[in-house]
């Protein structure tokens, strides 16, 4: 006879298998009602828990979660998430903990995937990033008490954790850099406009600009794409007073702005100067070589996975602030054309 399922139960209290797991191994997350539908129902079919996985119960999952809510196909151009989770797995590894990766669409799949992955123990805390300024997933994580990092600046209200860098004062640098080099007509390419750290850069460049006296700047907003960093830039470029530099949220969008001022006939950095808000491999193998905005993205991952298990193991690790990071210069800036 077939062994009946926790997937059974959910199918007929027509619920998740999340809520399931809930109830069934006594944590929050379901109403009293739900709850006992969820436990008749289990009691009728003859579900039995696994012995062995019982057993465990009370014992850790050695692993923690990282669930990334962003289409995959956006997620997978970018150096910066891979050199992130390389820091994190360096760390983890040397405990003996796995990380668990997931990819979802947005932050209601994120919501649920964490709930299940809570309520199966399959991970001991998770590491959160791409905050929101109104995050649905926090909330969450303080009902279900799940050890957790934010991956960006600290949040009022919670007493999670952040690791995270000051993202003002290096859009800062670059737009003081580039009036210094003689730039009147700065432009910037952002990422996607809900992600807080993309409105503090966003905030940031505007107030530098307007520091400098220089009016109102033009910024386009973006997904972080090859093709959208295409997109931006040519409505840049094709105006009738278009910009002398322009800043890029990533270095995958930066790369491709070569490609379109190669396509206009746009000289860089003779008429053009571009900076990429992030370095990697590819700022160095285009050419001219793109002068970035660089730091130790592995370490910042090392830092993240340090201060969750400090968590994890029963501590109250404070927030901490990690280098910020620094101008590289390199051949795709210079002084405007006369």
């Amino acid at each position: 006879m077939k062994r009946p399922t926790i997937a059974e139960i959910a199918a007929r209290a027509g619920v998740s298998i999340g809520a399931v797991s809930y109830a069934l191994n006594g944590r929050p997350g379901v109403s009293a009602k739900t709850r006992k539908l969820i436990l008749d129902i289990a009691d009728e079919i003859g579900w039995r828990p696994n012995a062995a996985a019982r057993s465990l119960s009370g014992s850790r999952a050695h692993s923690v979660g990282l669930v990334i809510a962003r289409p995959a196909d956006t997620l997978g151009v970018e150096p910066f998430f891979m050199r992130f989770i390389a820091g994190l797995e360096r760390e983890l590894s040397g405990r003996r903990t796995a990380l668990l990766l997931q990819v979802v669409e947005d932050h209601r799949a994120a919501i649920e995937a964490m709930r299940l992955c809570w309520a199966e123990r399959r991970v001991d805390g998770m590491v959160v990033t791409d905050l929101w300024t109104d995050d649905a997933r926090l909330p969450v994580l303080a009902e279900l008490r799940i050890p957790a990092v934010l991956v960006g600046r600290p949040r009022a209200g919670t007493d999670l954790p952040a690791v995270w860098t000051d993202d003002a004062a290096a859009a800062v640098a670059a737009v003081d850099y580039l009036v210094a080099l003689g730039h009147r007509r700065i432009a910037r390419v952002a990422g996607l406009p809900a992600l807080e750290h993309t409105q503090v850069r966003v905030a940031a460049f505007r107030r530098a600009v307007a520091g400098h006296g220089l009016g109102e700047p033009r910024v386009l907003e973006t997904d972080y794409t090859w093709e959208e960093g295409v997109r931006a830039t040519r409505t840049l470029l094709s105006g009738r007073d278009r910009p002398t530099a322009i800043t890029y949220d990533n270095d995958v969008m930066a790369t491709a702005a070569l490609n379109v001022a190669q396509e206009m006939g746009i000289a860089v950095p003779g008429e053009l100067s571009i900076v990429a808000g992030d370095d990697s491999q590819l700022c160095v193998m285009v050419r001219p070589a793109l002068t970035a905005l660089s730091w130790d993205i592995q370490a910042y991952g090392v830092h993240t996975a340090r201060v969750l298990m400090d968590r994890i193991d029963g501590r109250s690790p404070g927030s901490l602030q990690v280098a910020t990071a620094t101008l590289a210069v390199r051949s795709s800036t210079a002084a405007p054309p006369a």
